[in-house]
């Protein structure tokens, strides 16, 4: 969708669900010395000023970051990166996910990213340049589906999309059953919104019915202004790695202390 533009809504509680729990998750799988692979299907543009208009406007970062930033201590992976990103950025930086994954990796790990808005794109390759990245100026499932299997194979790809195409609903769990046949040993993780039109339901029931072993994690927060169709946030993850259940589990109990 070329006409989306994820600085509206950078930071806000969905991007701290999605961010603490991918943290997490590349943290983890540095521990062993093995190289891993990183895909990422809809990048954006990697880090965002959260004093620009765009987000000023929506105040979605202020409800979301501005309020979750005491929960992840400098002994988090999330907290890590976003103390990093402050001290080379200032206090209005927020890392995308390409940026969180570029700080977390090594460089013997090999990360792709694709971005197919030509801004977005650009944006994404500047930020990206002092790290060992691959930007790919692509559609995202087109990269995801020429790497796949990638090389090193130990390693995750998230499908992060806007879900503004509303035939995404219907692709992706197609995609995603390709993808985790082509690398079975991958974790897949998909983003998704938490609608009050219930348009992800069927979505989820596919993928949950071909994939019953993934982990599929939900938290709900009061929508961002009046009418707004999102109240939560979701990820469904193929092949969860050990311990990511109880990392989740944690994180749902902060929502659950959010003023509803």
């Amino acid at each position: 969708m070329l006409s989306y533009q994820h600085i509206y809504h950078a930071g806000n509680l969905a991007d701290v669900h999605k961010h603490s729990l991918l943290s997490w998750m590349l943290a983890y799988l540095t521990r062993k010395d093995k190289p891993l692979s990183y895909l990422e299907t809809h990048a954006g543009r990697a880090i965002y000023d959260l004093s620009d208009t765009p987000a000023l406007k929506t105040g979605e970062a202020l409800q979301g970051i501005g309020r979750a930033r005491k929960w992840f201590g400098a002994d988090h992976p999330y907290g890590k990166v976003l103390d990093a990103i402050t001290r080379e950025h200032g206090a209005d930086a927020y890392p995308g996910s390409p940026l969180l994954a570029a700080k977390l990796l090594r460089e013997t790990d090999s990360l792709h990213l694709a971005e197919l808005h030509p801004g977005e794109f650009a944006a994404l390759d500047l930020a990206m340049s002092p790290y060992p990245v691959k930007c790919h100026y692509r559609d995202g499932f087109e990269m995801a589906f020429a790497l796949t299997p990638p090389t090193p194979r130990r390693g995750l790809m998230l499908i992060d999309p806007s879900f503004e195409i509303k035939t995404d609903y219907v692709d992706i769990p197609r995609h995603i059953g390709k993808l985790a046949k082509a690398w079975n040993v991958g974790i897949i993780a998909l983003w998704y919104p938490i609608l009050t039109s219930k348009l992800h339901q069927p979505m989820l029931s596919a993928l949950m019915g071909a994939h019953p072993d993934a982990l599929r994690h939900e938290v709900a927060f009061a929508p961002a202004r009046p009418g707004h169709g999102m109240i939560g946030s979701g990820l469904f993850v193929i092949n969860p790695p050990f311990g990511l259940k109880e990392e989740a589990a944690k994180l749902a109990a902060k929502f659950r202390s959010l003023p509803k």
